[in-house]
């Protein structure tokens, strides 16, 4: 009897593991939009990729005889540093540090401006090589890099909202209370450290595609 109370209730306690359509399902809409995006965005740059790559190639020449622009370099340790800082968003949350995290948010969109900077930067560097003018895999540069620095403004625009509403909770003790303890707003601090690790890791690939190919 004890047994067969225990086999029942076994099985009344194990439920079916979830299938993938569930686990789809029970996700938050914001996170549904926001994974929806990043995969419209790597099909995107991967098709220009890929028609850079062969444009490159069809060129026939080994290498570029133009240095590669110095300003993208810097720009990837520029963006580097600003995915370790937007990483340290919900550990501050998680302390109720209202203001150092709008300060961690603000920093993070400083380096994203200076981020946009040096791309500028770079494209005018590249813009000194008059053979390299006109040449298609040198639109592709541009166009892919730019689409690039487009996709990040986008998001220094969702940060720069997310930076300015931490800082206005924390200028009142009620404001603080209903900010922390309101779970959508760490949610959104997620969502925006996912967006911009995404943008960090696609300039990342890009860049080494374009060392390897320019």
């Amino acid at each position: 009897m004890r047994n067969s109370d225990y086999d029942r209730n076994k099985q009344v306690g194990t439920r079916p593991p979830a299938s993938a359509f569930a686990r789809i399902e029970r996700l938050p809409p914001l996170l549904m939009v926001l994974y929806l995006a990043l995969l419209a965005v790597t099909i995107m740059f991967t098709i220009l990729v890929v028609l850079y790559i062969s444009t490159r190639l069809a060129s026939g020449a080994p290498t570029s005889p133009h240095p590669f622009p110095k300003y993208f370099s810097l720009s990837t340790i520029v963006l580097l540093v600003s995915s370790y800082t937007v990483a340290q968003a919900p550990r501050l949350y998680a302390r109720d540090d209202l203001a150092t995290l709008g300060r961690c948010l603000l920093a993070t969109l400083l380096l994203g401006a200076v981020f946009a900077g040096l791309q500028a930067l770079g494209w005018h560097e590249l813009q000194q090589y008059a053979p390299f003018r006109g040449k298609a895999s040198g639109t592709y540069i541009y166009l892919i890099s730019a689409l690039h620095v487009a996709h990040l403004l986008g998001g220094m625009l969702y940060l720069l909202a997310l930076a300015l509403r931490v800082l206005h909770a924390d200028r009142d003790a009620v404001r603080q209370l209903v900010f922390i303890r309101n779970p959508y707003h760490l949610r959104q601090l997620r969502a925006l450290g996912t967006y911009w690790h995404f943008v960090d890791a696609l300039w990342v690939l890009l860049f080494g595609v374009f060392l390897f190919f320019y």
